[in-house]
């Protein structure tokens, strides 16, 4: 389905930007006049990580005029092996700015606007009704939620994509001639169901495959010209090296872009719609979790306590902290797990960041395990607070 352009082009392209951009001008589809509309664009990247760097590298290299570059996080060496528009000197740098003097470089002529925040429900109607197009890179499904139901509300198209280990995901979302993603996905899966890429990993060439996807996509829209993925989910199995596309109808019913929506503003809060973690492991958790230190401390005391890593076993590889059984959680939920737990010793369950371990702990609890904790902030806090010379991941 052709769409009408979402842009008006600029007045004029200057000697340099003809220079620059003449291997577009030369492409009838594209021609002086798509250009012009690139120039006259402003697009705005939701993060600045794995699908963000690509995006931003190539959207500046086309010449984008406008490019808006919103994120809170700094880079972290663990983040190079995807995220390339950051180098090893950028570790430490908040990434808003790191990526920032990447596309200044890639493309003085582009201006660079940095948004150096979260993005939350207070300034994400303002920051969104600046920019034509919204190209969506984030990695939870509480931000995913709110990019769609903020790019609805205001009438905006917005690209997304998802990747995770080898696979990748990408689609135009533009409820006034399509889906929305609420349309494929209305509810947000279980919490701890889909593991995120911090726990499952991800190949780090598959950020550049469903990126510059993105960044056709959004070419497409702005300029007017293919079939961009409006009503289509495109599925890219790296491992397999095959792509696929599946319709996407609209939803007549959809709670924001159906007949009679009842989702007309922005909900209050998109982490409890999401659940970081279910009502069990946070009833669980509450009153039963330890720091690091805590941690540190007990095995110091030589308190007799049992610990668990809940993590998967390339994780354990990496990093453990010393004195930790490791038994997944998936042996948890199947129930195998309970079987290995000492009944004359305290359960003290951890993970990388909490959320697994808080799962586990509403199973160990739920089994006559009363006094069992787990580790707040897990491996990440331990190499934070307690011993530094560990790897993170």
């Amino acid at each position: 389905m052709s769409l009408p352009p979402l842009v008006e082009p600029a007045a004029e392209l200057t000697v340099d930007e003809v220079r620059r951009y003449s291997r577009h001008l030369i492409i009838p589809d594209v021609g002086m006049a798509g250009q012009k509309r690139l120039k006259n664009a402003k697009v705005l990247c939701v993060g600045a990580g794995g699908l963000g760097s690509p995006a931003l590298m190539y959207l500046a290299a086309a010449g984008v005029g406008t490019l808006g570059i919103i994120d809170f996080d700094v880079v972290d060496e663990s983040n190079l092996q995807r995220q390339i528009i950051h180098g090893q000197s950028d570790v430490g740098r908040l990434k808003a700015e790191s990526a920032a003097a990447s596309v200044r470089e890639i493309n003085p002529l582009v201006e660079v606007v940095i948004h150096n925040t979260a993005l939350t429900t207070e300034n994400v109607m303002e920051i969104f009704s600046g920019y034509d197009l919204i190209v969506d890179g984030t990695d939870n499904f509480a931000t995913r939620y709110m990019v769609n139901d903020a790019a609805v509300l205001l009438g905006k198209p917005y690209v997304w994509g998802s990747i995770y280990r080898f696979d990748g995901q990408a689609s135009v979302f533009w409820a006034e001639h399509g889906p929305c993603y609420r349309c494929l996905y209305p509810e947000p899966p279980p919490p701890g169901m889909v593991p995120s890429c911090a726990e499952g990993g991800v190949l780090g060439v598959l950020c550049a495959s469903i990126g510059s996807i993105q960044v056709n996509e959004a070419i497409k829209l702005l300029t007017g010209i293919g079939d961009p993925l409006v009503g289509r989910l495109m599925i890219y199995d790296a491992l397999e090296m095959k792509y696929r596309d599946v319709k996407v109808r609209k939803d007549p019913e959809c709670v924001l872009c159906g007949k009679n929506p009842s989702v007309t503003e922005l909900l209050e809060d998109y982490e409890a719609f999401c659940g970081a973690i279910s009502d069990e492991a946070a009833e669980a958790a509450s009153g039963s979790t330890i720091t690091a230190q805590e941690l540190k401390a007990m095995q110091d005391n030589k308190e007799n306590i049992f610990l668990v890593d809940v993590r998967e076993p390339n994780e354990y590889e990496i990093v453990s902290i010393p004195g930790a059984t490791l038994i997944p959680k998936g042996e948890f939920l199947n129930g195998s797990a309970l079987e290995r737990l000492p009944q004359d010793k305290r359960i003290v369950l951890h993970c990388k960041s909490g959320a697994r371990s808080a799962e586990a702990l509403a199973i160990v609890k739920n089994a006559g395990f009363s006094d069992a904790v787990h580790v707040g902030g897990g491996v990440l806090s331990w190499v934070k607070t307690v011993d530094p010379s560990l790897p993170s991941y």
